[in-house]
């Protein structure tokens, strides 16, 4: 890593900047995580099954298309702009475009087989070459935006902050729009209005994406990597990362955990609750939930390790959820105290994982004297992506094994499993969360330190 160069200070703008980012992000990535398993279920007839098989094997795909951008943004040489902000405005129009053809309602009356094909090329478009050459470039860059672990922390939080916004405002608004009472009073999923708001959502993301490019500084110049790459080095070098594998594992669950949450609100709140407006309000309760907890994250953090404090939080995560499923309440205000407490789970790790991982980059630039930014995010991209993935696939199947299809959405049983997958399923992921923190991420508040100081004596 080059030293920093002269550069206005570290600040707000930055924090601000790079919140924008992941807000952009989200506009996509979380309007896929919500909507497009409910969009292709009920408006194109395609089984929930079949669309979590294909939504797993799409992940696999990242597999390459994440490290080999890793690789094309380490390689990339520095510009005015520094190294990856140049992706962001390069990508952020293909991103909103790829995004919004995935709900293309016009196709509901093709055969089947075109129905699938449609959904898993736009969803490879998407989410394998689009959304993948504008995430990596902008996860790394928080390398490069500061090199100290406490701005990175602020960073971090930031980041969740951004994501929560566009989850809110997404998950609070878009079900007022989207779903519609039929002739019969019940409350049913509307393809061309879920494609009218993609465009909307698509609109809003560019607009962040900019605020990200103009806002954000790349102060720390990163060197332009031109070894040739080994694939069967770079493998080992992962594998003997404790701290990566940690990582990795943590963030699959997470994402099973967030998306399980977010996926069955498409489902519990119209069918069990019959109520579209409590979906709307539990995303309010949720990032208010995450503004409180980022007002003392970095702080608290700070003096007992981000690595405790994600746990303290998924452990609060997995007992509220366990409450939830064997309180089986039919009063959605009920329901919602205990989606708060399981919001504190996902916050107190969503808030501080980006900071961990940065962690986790100066961990092996001690260990191997080589520094990856970002092929190293592209692993941890990858692994997201596979939960996101595997929870996909999770949903699809509970979907299928209670009995869930268009015809069957209101049936008691069909919603009475859909209240029991709701809350179990994250209840256990959580338990696993803190497990997986406590067991395989060795990082703990005294290592980080003492990486710091090391980082910090080589450079001077």
């Amino acid at each position: 890593m080059a030293n920093e160069k002269e550069a206005r200070p570290f600040g707000l703008r930055d924090k601000i900047g790079y919140m924008f980012g992941d807000c952009g992000n989200d506009f996509s990535f979380m309007l896929c995580a919500m909507f497009l398993m409910k969009f292709y279920t009920d408006i194109m007839g395609v089984p929930a099954a079949v669309i979590g098989l294909m939504m797993m094997v799409a992940k696999f795909v990242d597999a390459f298309t994440d490290v080999f951008m890793g690789q094309v943004c380490d390689r990339s040489p520095v510009t005015k702009k520094g190294k990856f902000l140049p992706w962001i405005r390069r990508m952020m129009a293909p991103v909103a475009i790829s995004c919004a053809l995935i709900f293309a309602f016009w196709f509901r009356n093709m055969p089947m087989g075109f129905k699938i094909g449609w959904l898993f090329f736009t969803y490879l478009l998407y989410g394998s070459v689009c959304y993948t050459a504008i995430n990596i470039p902008y996860g790394s860059m928080a390398s490069a935006i500061t090199a100290d672990p406490k701005q990175r922390t602020s960073l971090s939080t930031f980041r969740g902050i951004g994501a929560k916004i566009a989850i809110t405002g997404i998950g609070s608004a878009l079900p007022l729009f989207v779903f519609q009472k039929d002739a019969a009073g019940k409350v049913v999923f509307s393809g061309e209005h879920m494609f009218a708001a993609a465009v909307v959502c698509g609109i809003i993301g560019i607009i962040s994406y900019s605020l990200c490019y103009f806002l954000s500084t790349e102060r720390v110049k990163m060197k332009q990597v031109t070894k040739k790459f080994e694939f069967g080095v770079f493998f080992r070098t992962i594998l003997s990362s404790r701290a990566l594998l940690g990582m990795i594992a943590c963030a699959l669950v997470l994402l099973v955990t967030q998306n399980l949450l977010q996926g069955m609100n498409n489902y519990i709140y119209p069918n069990y609750f019959k109520n579209r407006e409590a979906m709307s309000i539990a995303q309010l309760l949720g990032t208010a939930t995450m503004l409180v907890i980022s007002t003392f994250a970095s702080t608290v953090s700070g003096k007992i390790g981000k690595k405790e404090f994600a746990i303290v939080g998924s452990v609060i995560g997995s007992v509220a959820m366990f409450a939830a499923y064997f309180a089986h309440t039919h009063n959605f205000v009920v329901w919602m105290v205990f989606i708060v407490f399981g919001e504190i789970g996902l916050a107190s790790f969503n808030l501080l994982c980006w900071a961990m991982i940065t962690d986790v980059i100066d961990d092996m630039e001690i260990k191997n004297g080589e520094r990856n930014d970002g092929s190293v995010y592209a692993v941890y991209s990858f692994a997201r992506k596979l939960g996101q993935a595997f929870s996909a696939g999770l949903t699809g199947f509970m979907l299928s094994l209670i009995g869930y299809t268009k015809e069957t959405a209101f049936d008691e049983s069909v919603t009475n499993g859909i209240y029991n997958a709701a809350s179990l399923a994250p209840a256990v992921a959580f338990a696993v969360m803190a497990l997986a923190l406590f067991f395989l991420y060795p990082l703990n508040r005294k290592r980080v330190l003492e990486n710091t100081e090391k980082l910090h004596g080589a450079q001077n």
